[in-house]
């Protein structure tokens, strides 16, 4: 009896407005080698819940459709770059079943750096990079004209805040507009200033996508952080 090949799966809540005016796609995180199924129940897919759970939340209202990628298989692999295809493949089927609408990629870790990978399609406007794992190599021309978000914590051990700062430059020298955000006292987990990252990426990708002001979205603290990076602020720390 052969194996079942793995597939991603793609899931969407639709907003509660008349139509769909908008798209987040989440991406979870992985490993660097595996080509073990991905399961609903692992830890990377979870992590990802309560940013889902703030973009519905707030966004529904607005006509934002949040949608969540279950990649097929947990690893990167090296050149094959396992999880891009399955993003581009979500990406595809949100074009079909939303033609016209905008898209904002959402990932953390192995996500981010999909998300990055993945910026190249048409009708991506926006990425949102959380503790991303990017590498020295990592290409950055995908990425002329979208608007990028890269929040890492300084105190990050799993991925690297200071190529997360690189790649922010090599991005805006290859036509994006990118902020950096430099979070203090947190680490690749998300946990200790939960709120400010699921404020941050809700308020980010409704302000680039429906130019929602933070004020309506977001609290004090992430109002500051996103007026600047809305404005195109290179790098705040906070």
């Amino acid at each position: 009896m052969s194996a079942v090949t793995p597939v991603p799966r793609l899931s969407v809540d639709e907003p509660r407005s008349p139509r769909v005016r908008a798209i987040a796609l989440v991406l979870h995180g992985g490993r660097s080698a595996s080509t073990a199924p991905v399961r609903g129940r692992q830890l990377a897919v979870l992590r990802m819940l309560p940013f889902t759970s703030s973009l519905s939340r707030t966004g529904s209202s607005q006509g934002l459709a949040v949608a969540r990628l279950r990649f097929a298989v947990r690893g990167w692999n090296g050149a094959e770059c396992s999880p891009v295809a399955d993003a581009a493949w979500a990406i595809e089927q949100l074009t079909t079943r939303f033609p016209g609408v905008p898209i904002a990629l959402i990932g953390h870790s192995m996500g981010g750096r999909t998300a990055l990978y993945a910026a190249g399609a048409g009708a991506v406007s926006a990425v949102v990079a959380l503790a991303p794992w990017v590498e020295a190599g990592d290409p950055a021309d995908q990425l002329a004209g979208r608007r990028v978000l890269i929040v890492h914590g300084e105190n990050d051990r799993m991925t690297s805040a200071r190529r997360s700062a690189a790649y922010a430059l090599r991005a805006e020298q290859a036509g994006a507009t990118v902020t950096y955000v430099r979070m203090r006292e947190e680490n690749h987990a998300m946990l200790r200033r939960a709120r400010l990252w699921h404020e941050l990426t809700t308020g980010f990708a409704l302000g680039v996508l429906l130019g929602t002001a933070p004020p309506e979205t977001v609290g004090a603290e992430a109002t500051n952080v996103l007026t600047e990076a809305l404005a195109g602020e290179r790098t705040v720390v906070v």
